[in-house]
C-alpha cells in the first residue's frame, strides 16, 4: 500500500500530512539519473527545511483560525475564499491574507509537513517520520517564524525613542575620548583641571611629602581618609534648629568638658552658628572654657528680649572661643540661678533658635529641677555622658532608666553614649564591656581617651588637643550629626545660617 493510500493514527505525522491532502509519489529511477550535476542514485538534495522556516512570512491568524488549526477534509464544507494574486488569479498554497500588512499567509502546517517529509523522507507502519527525533509531531501545526524584511526594520528603528540621558553619556564619552566638546560644560573646571591627588595631612607619607620638597606626593592615608569621611557627616545638612541635652546624673565624670569640646568640634568644622547654654542651677563652669569676653548671662539675656531683633543683638551677651563656639553663661550666684525655671528655660531657648542652628545645654547633675524638664521636652537629641568607673557607668545606666520611666524611651534609643576617660588608665575595668552595655541601649557609643590638656580644667584650645582625642571627638560628633535628619526634620530653617562676620 503506498502512503498517500494508508490510514495513520490521529495526531501523527502521516495523518496531519494526510488532512492537507499530501501523498509521496512513487520513487522514479530515471528522474534520479536525469538530476542536473551528476548526482548518484543514492543522493538526496539539501532538505527545504531551514528556508521554510525562515523565507515564509507569517502573520497573526485572521478571524475564527488560531496557530495551532489543522486544515483536513472536513473543512472543505464551508467554501473557501480565494486569495487574489498579482494578476487578479487566487495566488496557489496561500490560506489566508493578513489584514494589517496584506501579506501572504501560507498554511503552517502544511508547510511544515512538507519539510518534514521531504528532510526525513518515508513514513513507519505507524505515521510516523522514519528516522525523526526530537520534534513533538503536534508541533507541525504551530506557525513559521516571521521572516525578516529589512525595510519594516529600517521603519521600526527610525521610530524608536533615544533617552536623552544616553545621548549625555555619549557626549562625555566623547569628551573624555578627547573629541570635540560643546555645550556648557565644555569649559568645566573639571575638564579643564588636571586631577591630582591631595596631599597627606600627617603620618610618615606627610613627611616624605615635605622632605622631597613637595614633589612626592603619596596621598591620603588611611586615617586621613577617615577623617574626611568624619568631617563629611557632620557636615550633613540641617535644616532649622537642633537642639542637644548634656547629662549626667553623677558630677565629675567630665560633662561639661565633653559639652565644650564637643560644640566646638561643631564650630570649627560646619559654617551655621553654634551655642552652648549653660543651665547647671549649681554655679556652671561652662563659661571658663573658652575665653569670656562678657559677664552678661542667661538673666540678662531675658530682661531684655524684648530689644533683641538681630543676630548681633544676640551677640553682646555671649562669649566666643576661637573655634567659633559661643557659650551663654549662667547666673553665678546659686541662690538666683535656682529660680531659672522650666518657663524660662524655653522662653531662652525660643529665642536662641532664631539665630543659631545648634544649641547645647549643659545641664546640672540633678534630673528633678525645674528646668530640666524644659530641657528634655525640647531636645532634639541626648548625649549621656559616663566616666571610665564602674560608679559612672551605674549612675549613666540609671540616668537611662529615669528617662525610660518618665516617658523619654525615644530619647534615650536615640541617644549617644561617650565613655569619658577623665583620669590615665581604666585599671581593672573592662571598658569594652561597659561600652556593649550602652551600646545594648542607644544609638551609638563613643570613648574619649584621656588628654593632658583636658585635664588641666582650662581654656581647650583643640589644636592643643592629642590626635587620638581629637578623632574620638569627630567620632562624637559625626554620631549626633547622624539625628539631624529626624530630629530637625519639622523645625522651621534659621536666617543667617552661614558663617558669622
Amino acid at each position: 500500500m503506498e502512503q498517500g493510500d494508508q490510514e495513520y493514527p490521529p495526531g501523527t505525522v502521516g495523518h496531519l500530512a494526510q488532512g492537507q491532502g499530501w501523498s509521496r509519489p512513487a520513487a522514479d529511477d530515471s528522474a534520479e539519473a536525469e538530476r542536473p550535476g551528476g548526482d548518484q542514485p543514492g543522493d538526496r538534495p539539501e532538505p527545504p527545511l531551514r528556508e521554510a522556516r525562515l523565507a515564509t512570512p507569517v502573520s497573526e491568524p485572521t478571524g475564527g483560525e488560531h496557530p495551532g488549526d489543522v486544515h483536513t477534509d472536513e473543512d472543505d464544507d464551508e467554501p473557501a475564499r480565494p486569495e487574489i494574486g498579482a494578476a487578479g488569479a487566487a495566488a496557489p498554497g496561500v490560506a489566508g491574507r493578513d489584514g494589517a500588512n496584506g501579506h501572504d499567509r501560507p498554511d503552517a502546517g502544511s508547510a511544515r509537513a512538507d519539510a518534514l517529509l521531504d528532510e526525513f523522507g518515508e513514513l513507519d507502519e505507524f505515521g510516523e517520520l522514519d528516522g525523526f527525533a526530537g520534534d513533538d509531531p503536534g508541533e507541525l501545526t504551530g506557525p513559521a517564524p516571521v521572516a525578516y524584511h529589512p525595510a519594516r526594520a529600517e521603519s521600526r528603528s527610525a521610530a524608536r525613542w533615544t533617552d536623552p540621558g544616553a545621548l549625555a553619556a555619549q557626549q562625555a564619552q566623547r569628551a573624555r575620548s578627547g573629541g570635540p566638546a560643546t555645550g556648557p560644560d565644555a569649559l568645566a573646571s573639571a575638564r579643564l583641571l588636571r586631577a591630582s591627588k591631595p596631599p597627606p595631612r600627617s603620618g610618615w607619607r606627610r613627611m616624605l611629602f615635605l622632605l622631597s620638597g613637595r614633589t612626592i606626593n603619596l596621598g591620603e592615608g588611611p586615617a586621613d581618609l577617615n577623617e574626611r569621611e568624619l568631617t563629611a557627616r557632620i557636615n550633613q545638612p540641617l535644616h532649622g534648629c537642633y537642639k542637644i541635652a548634656m547629662l549626667s546624673l553623677k558630677g565629675g565624670v567630665g560633662k561639661t568638658t565633653v559639652t565644650a569640646t564637643l560644640g566646638a568640634t561643631f564650630a570649627s568644622l560646619r559654617g551655621d552658628r553654634v551655642i552652648a547654654v549653660d543651665a547647671n542651677p549649681d554655679r556652671g563652669t561652662l563659661s571658663q572654657k573658652i575665653p569670656l569676653e562678657t559677664s552678661a548671662t542667661v538673666r540678662h539675656l531675658l530682661r531684655d528680649a524684648g530689644r533683641v531683633r538681630r543676630y548681633t543683638d544676640v551677640r553682646a551677651y555671649t562669649s566666643q572661643g576661637p573655634s567659633r563656639l559661643e557659650v551663654l553663661a549662667s547666673e553665678q550666684d546659686p541662690a538666683v540661678s535656682e529660680a531659672f525655671s522650666e518657663a524660662e528655660y524655653r522662653r531662652t531657648v525660643n529665642l536662641l533658635e532664631h539665630f543659631y542652628n545648634v544649641v547645647l545645654t549643659d545641664c546640672g547633675t540633678g534630673l528633678m529641677h525645674s528646668a530640666m524638664y524644659g530641657v528634655l521636652g525640647l531636645a532634639d537629641g541626648l548625649v549621656i555622658v559616663s566616666s571610665g568607673s564602674i560608679d559612672g557607668a551605674r549612675s549613666a545606666s540609671a540616668t537611662m532608666d529615669w528617662l525610660d520611666a518618665h516617658g523619654h524611651r525615644d530619647l534615650v534609643a536615640n541617644s549617644v553614649a561617650v565613655i569619658n576617660s577623665v583620669r590615665r588608665g581604666s585599671g581593672g575595668v573592662d571598658l569594652d564591656r561597659v561600652a556593649e552595655h550602652f551600646a545594648a541601649r542607644c544609638r551609638a557609643v563613643v570613648r574619649v581617651p584621656h588628654d593632658g590638656h583636658l585635664e588641666e580644667g582650662a581654656e581647650i584650645d583643640l589644636d592643643r588637643l592629642s590626635r587620638h582625642t581629637r578623632t574620638a571627638l569627630l567620632e562624637l560628633a559625626a554620631a549626633v550629626a547622624d539625628g539631624f535628619a529626624a530630629g530637625a526634620q519639622d523645625s522651621a530653617p534659621k536666617p543667617g545660617s552661614g558663617r558669622p562676620g
